[in-house]
């Protein structure tokens, strides 16, 4: 879009308690049905109105019609067990119990594509849609069929790349891929993980982002980050491959986080999505906190090419905390945006 630092925010946010219990990542649907299917459609309607009226120029579902970011997508796929469940950690950070890779995967139908036609059709401004990336996928699952993490992650990129060709027809101006494990398998991720990424958006017309972050706000996430030291280089091992990829964009976590800045300069001639808003607290950034981590930012990233943005998802909070902090986005944006014209 034309406008300088257009903002977004990188994912999820809170769902309204018809639909789900208030600050709770991943809780079961309260509705069935029909009941279900409109109360995810009002459920959107509230998340878009919340983002247009903080002024977020590009706009996203919120995703409000997923449970999980990544399980949602799978649970549609054939060939993955459900009732089948194994204990895995989860990016090396925590256990869960899964579903089971039991055959080949496929895709029988579109996933998101109706709920992408119901958002386009409420807006005019550019929207941004979210799926998992092929790495998160597979450190998601247990797989008793492929037991190849590199063969299964190229067969869901293929998949992937069905469901994105289907969005950008529906009208979708970004679309990103959630990656939270590129912070952790770092040989994986430059040997097939990026070859695996692009893989899934080949051949898309529209713009392709790529969302990397150190994680929700949860406790198992905050451990983690507590033994990484004073300084955060994971970026590091990734950022100089993904500058040399045909992914268009890269979101990251700055705001109250322990990444030296300067890696930013590693994606030089990449968009990047700066995450300018902490969603490990509760507190309201104000606007000039917001304005200062984006005045760093300038220092590494090209002003037409930097995106203010949230450092990853607001599902977690209340939702009156992630409307005050979509408006301190907007408002720490534009003070910058007027610094830059002046």
């Amino acid at each position: 879009m034309n406008k300088l630092l257009p903002t977004a925010t990188a994912g999820s946010l809170p769902k309204p308690s018809w639909l789900a219990e208030p600050e709770t990542l991943w809780s079961p649907w309260k509705l069935q049905g029909a009941a279900l299917t409109e109360g995810k459609e009002d459920a959107l309607r509230v998340a878009l109105h919340d983002q247009v009226r903080a002024g977020i120029d590009i706009v996203s579902d919120g995703e409000q019609t997923r449970q999980h970011f990544v399980t949602t997508f799978i649970e549609h796929l054939d060939g993955v067990d459900f009732d089948k469940r194994e204990t895995v950690r989860i990016r090396d950070r925590y256990d869960a119990s899964v579903p089971t890779v039991t055959g080949p995967v496929s895709r029988p139908r579109p996933v998101f594509v109706e709920d992408a036609k119901f958002l386009r059709a409420q807006t005019d401004r550019p929207i941004k849609w979210a799926l998992p990336g092929p790495m998160t996928m597979i450190d998601t699952l247990y797989d008793a069929h492929y037991k190849s993490r590199e063969k299964l992650a190229w067969e869901f990129a293929a998949i992937l790349n069905q469901e994105a060709r289907d969005l950008e027809a529906a009208g979708v101006n970004i679309i990103q891929f959630d990656e939270p494990a590129f912070n952790v398998f770092f040989d994986e991720v430059n040997d097939w993980g990026i070859a695996a990424l692009e893989r899934a958006a080949e051949g898309l017309a529209c713009e392709t982002a790529v969302h990397i972050c150190y994680g929700y706000g949860i406790k198992a996430n905050t451990d983690w980050k507590k033994t990484l030291g004073a300084e955060w280089r994971q970026y590091e091992q990734v950022f100089p491959k993904l500058q040399t990829s045909s992914i268009d964009m890269v979101s990251l976590e700055c705001q109250h986080s322990h990444v030296p800045i300067d890696l930013i300069e590693l994606l030089r001639g990449k968009k990047v999505m700066v995450g300018a808003i902490d969603v490990a607290t509760q507190i309201i950034e104000s606007p000039e906190e917001v304005a200062e981590v984006l005045r760093q930012a300038l220092r590494f990233v090209d002003a037409d090419k930097l995106y203010p943005c949230t450092n990853c998802g607001m599902a977690p909070l209340p939702r009156h905390v992630a409307r005050g902090k979509l408006a301190a986005l907007s408002a720490g944006a534009e003070i910058v945006r007027r610094e830059l014209a002046a």
